[in-house]
């Protein structure tokens, strides 16, 4: 459940008792797109009273191929997410890679991420926690939910508390990934929000043309099960074409088609409270 302690006052409806959404874009692909996007899903999470961040990766280092598309620029990018937050007057989540990236980002940023690959990395996770803000650290998808409470503990023992855990699959086989969504409740008893990233666990990476695939037919079907274990949070990444977004369309839930499942969503949030 979303509350002020970790999200700051920004954060609306977190005494609604719904689950929060981070949800946006995959990157920012320019101004224009990201308050479309953003003014969009303010308006849902108004008219569903669910707690909104939104989320936007101002770059992005993990790609298949060198030529792929990592954003328009580190600086150009991060005011665009200042400027959703400002004009929205919510929270922004963005990844972080190294080091040096947590105190610049945190400037522009309210929530700061840590991509699943990189979930080990102590000094990134260390970096991040003194900015002071919170950090969303992502289930890597070759560990056990119960080996989280190590990266979440590198966070505390910089003295911050504001961690959150999201869950993105795991690896199976070379090209696919699995929800075991046991994780849910298990991660939970670390002692922070658990998320369930409902678009990236759909993934299907390391395809031969060097461009991941999805499954976005079933985003509907993990965010509802997500819900029913226990989630606190969801991650959907969205866009308004997705079949034109310059990363990860693929597996991206089609703007359009959020209302219809959010609505879903809150009644099985209503039914297991």
């Amino acid at each position: 459940m979303a509350n002020n302690s970790i999200f700051g006052p920004k954060i609306k409806h977190a005494t609604s008792g719904n689950f929060f959404l981070m949800s946006g874009p995959c990157v920012i692909e320019g101004e224009e797109m990201a308050l479309l996007i953003a003014e969009h899903l303010v308006t849902l999470s108004e008219k569903h009273k669910i707690p909104y961040i939104f989320k936007g990766s101002y770059r992005k280092a993990n790609r298949s191929k060198a030529d792929s598309f990592t954003g328009i620029g580190d600086e150009k990018a991060l005011r665009i997410l200042q400027k959703v937050g400002e004009k929205f007057d919510i929270p922004v989540v963005t990844d972080i890679h190294t080091e040096e990236e947590a105190a610049i980002a945190a400037e522009f940023v309210d929530i700061l991420q840590i991509p699943a690959f990189l979930c080990r990395q102590t000094d990134l996770l260390i970096a991040a926690a003194k900015t002071g803000k919170t950090v969303n650290i992502k289930k890597g998808q070759f560990l056990s939910p119960a080996a989280m409470s190590f990266a979440a503990e590198k966070v505390r023992s910089a003295g911050n508390n504001n961690v959150i855990l999201t869950d993105r699959g795991t690896t199976f086989g070379y090209q696919d990934l699995i929800v075991d969504f046991r994780g849910i409740p298990e991660m939970k008893k670390i002692g922070c929000p658990v998320v369930l990233d409902a678009t990236h666990s759909l993934q299907q990476p390391n395809q031969t043309c060097g461009v991941s695939g999805g499954n976005p037919e079933m985003i509907e079907t993990i965010a509802k099960a997500g819900i029913a274990v226990g989630a606190d949070g969801l991650f959907m990444e969205t866009h308004f074409d997705p079949a034109h977004a310059k990363s990860d369309g693929a597996n991206m839930l089609d703007l359009k088609l959020m209302d219809g499942l959010l609505e879903k969503l809150v009644r099985i949030r209503e039914a297991i409270l």
